[in-house]
């Protein structure tokens, strides 16, 4: 980690160094074309610390200090004494912008979350903007974690700045600079920062943690590049399934082999695909504004150049109908592959809105056949989340191993070792078709430790027990992460609001989410029939009325999967109710709830509460509306079950 920074060393031999070198390091390791802005930038930030730096000031000075998992760089790190100072410099400006204050205190969210050697100390993020004029010291606000809120100075009171902390820590125990620097970094990247990352072509090896204790993203990527060289080179049709729990980087896997394979193997246009529309949409926003800015074009041309990055299933489908030759594509990844359709749902779809009164094959035994015309070689890498089926016709894994075994018996097939469990196969068909012999497993193929939520690695664990209806599992599961990962009930929505808007710093998400079925919240404000804006939800800012953070529009579990959010409000209704020591299933018809019969509806509902309670990556508030006496369908013992339930999970209510 001390290569991190483009320079470093101590204070005083900062002070010592020539200008001119100390600037001609920081080329040399920028890399790139250097705009004039930016030397000027350094060169003003060089001048400005001499002048105000005391020969007699111990410390180490980190220039342009890597922060990974964003993707970016911290103007200066100042590692003094027992502190670790944040500096971000914004040359030419008076004004303390917010987004330049969120800046700085996402880097020392960063550093706090993913940085080893910054998880015990006190660190100070400060906005420097160089026309600012001189004002009072601001008082420093320390957060439990020892990261203060965010400061802007003036360049006048960077100095008192740094002695007013040095006297309130004063007892903070020396650090060690090059020990701090060099103690690891082991980022969880969101699924939009990845995106981002492995777009600009970073190694998924920079982005993704490496502590032993989580499972290393490279090694599913290593196993699967393997599979891919061995099918090219004995020229065979390969399909392997990758499964994992909730949150555990399956869909960043797939996006690092596509990224991986289309820069080194152009001919073989590897691909990734998924039939997740607000995933497509939300990451191919994300990854065209992040061009625009970087290349100064217009957005539109962006979208173009992004396209081909991630695409539409049903596209790819849809243009391969009337084809017959094969696809120019001989790797392609589909993400959550256990939401294709079974053979009734895709054939009822092509036959009324395709006119294709003949189509009688399911999606998977479809997209298989297409590949299936290669005549050499091609490999299909198949993401599947364990009890993420949650919408009418989603075949699951099930059905991709039947059609392999009755229809396409040449095929190599790779699979994870779990996939035997019951939340991947429904059918003993299928698991039947696990013991053919050109069946090989792999424990690489499984993702078992959850990255979106990095304070909490049991938390599918705890999920899946409360769905389960196992109160007891799932209370010693959350004694295991309630120190870390605060959950709690809630019978008051603005409470909840205003719960999720206290915890989140800098730029960290949050947002409402219910169940598609929830259709008696609507008297709490709460309308889930009101279609999101999937980019505009995820990607705008605070000040946007229609993005998450206004805690106004809701999305559902279709919006959500795959996504995740910093933090979240969940909202329960009556559709997912407990009663009678069971889970009860209801649908909201016309006046009244009816009980859901079907079982595979009752799976498809439990797993939507799965995803729902799956989407926060550092905390949630779970809303029970307390219900209405007047109201048929919202008595409170409705509501009353499932909240005395939740609370024998061991959740406990925070009443504000």
């Amino acid at each position: 980690m001390i290569n991190a920074a483009y320079f470093n060393a101590s204070i005083a031999e900062f002070l010592a160094a020539n200008n001119d070198e100390i600037l001609g390091a920081l080329t040399r390791r920028h890399g790139f074309s250097l705009e004039h802005q930016q030397k000027h930038a350094w060169s003003a930030q060089i001048v400005f610390l001499k002048s105000i730096f005391p020969g007699n000031l111990s410390g180490q000075v980190f220039f342009e200090f890597s922060i990974p998992r964003m993707g970016k760089r911290v103007d200066l790190v100042l590692v003094i004494s027992g502190v670790i100072f944040l500096v971000e410099f914004k040359v030419g400006a008076q004004h303390f912008e917010r987004s330049g204050i969120e800046q700085v205190h996402d880097y020392a969210l960063d550093l706090k979350n993913f940085h080893s050697g910054s998880h015990e100390l006190p660190i100070v993020p400060v906005l420097v903007c160089t026309n600012a004029q001189f004002s009072e010291l601001p008082e420093l606000v320390w957060a439990e974690d020892s990261v203060a809120e965010p400061v802007g100075v003036a360049p006048v009171n960077l100095l008192p700045l740094i002695h007013q902390v040095l006297l309130d820590r004063s007892d903070a125990e020396p650090i060690d600079p090059r020990g701090w620097a060099t103690s690891g970094y082991q980022p969880t990247p969101s699924i939009i920062e990845a995106a981002l990352a492995l777009y600009r072509q970073h190694d998924v090896r920079e982005i993704s943690r490496s502590d032993a204790g989580a499972q290393n993203l490279a090694q599913t990527t290593d196993c699967i590049q393997a599979i891919i060289e061995g099918a090219k080179a004995n020229r065979r049709k390969a399909i392997c399934f990758v499964t994992g729990v909730p949150g555990a980087g399956k869909t960043l896997a797939g996006l690092n082999i596509a990224t991986a394979r289309a820069e080194v193997h152009v001919d073989e246009h590897a691909v990734f695909l998924s039939g997740n529309g607000p995933l497509v949409d939300v990451l191919r926003e994300a990854l065209a504004r992040d061009q625009s800015v970087r290349d100064g074009i217009s957005k539109k041309d962006a979208h173009r150049k992004v396209a081909s990055f991630v695409q539409n299933i049903h596209h790819f489908r849809d243009t391969e109908l009337s084809a017959i030759k094969p696809p120019v594509n001989h790797v392609v990844v589909f993400d959550e592959a256990q939401r294709a359709w079974n053979l009734e749902q895709a054939s009822k779809f092509m036959q009324q809105k395709r006119g294709l009164l003949e189509f009688n094959m399911s999606e998977p035994a479809f997209l298989i056949s297409v590949m299936d015309r290669h005549e050499d070689w091609c490999v299909v890498v198949c993401l599947v989340g364990g009890g993420q089926e949650i919408n009418t016709g989603e075949a699951g894994l099930t059905e991709w191993l039947i059609v392999l075994k009755e229809q396409f018996p040449d095929w190599l097939v790779h699979v994870s070792p779990r996939v035997d469990d019951a939340d991947y196969l429904w059918a003993e068909e299928a698991r039947q078709a696990l013991v053919e012999s050109r069946v090989v497993r792999d424990e690489a193929l499984h993702l078992a430790v959850s990255l979106r939520s990095f304070r909490a690695e049991a938390l599918s664990d705890f999920v899946g027990h409360v769905v389960e209806n196992k109160p007891e599992f799932a209370r010693m599961a959350f004694a295991g992460i309630a120190e870390k990962y605060p959950v709690v009930l809630v019978r008051d929505l603005e409470i909840a609001r205003n719960w999720v808007r206290l915890r989140a710093r800098g730029s960290e998400r949050y947002g409402l989410l219910a169940s598609s079925g929830g259709y008696r919240l609507r008297p709490e404000s709460v309308w889930v029939k009101a279609k999101i804006d999937a980019p505009v939800w995820f990607l705008n800012e605070r000040s946007d009325v229609r993005s998450s953070f206004y805690l106004e529009e809701v999305a559902t579990e279709f919006d959500v999967q795959g996504l995740e959010l910093d933090w979240a409000v969940i909202c329960w209704d009556g559709d997912f109710r407990h009663g009678d020591g069971e889970w009860q299933h209801f649908s909201f018809r016309g006046t009244s709830w009816q009980r859901m019969n079907a079982s595979q509806r009752q799976i498809y509902l439990k797993n939507a509460y799965r995803v729902l309670l799956t989407r926060a990556r550092q905390g949630m508030a779970i809303f029970i509306p307390r219900g209405n006496v007047n109201d048929s369908t919202r008595q409170p013992s409705l509501y009353d079950k499932t909240f005395e339930y939740l609370q024998r999970c061991g959740l406990r209510e925070f009443v504000g």
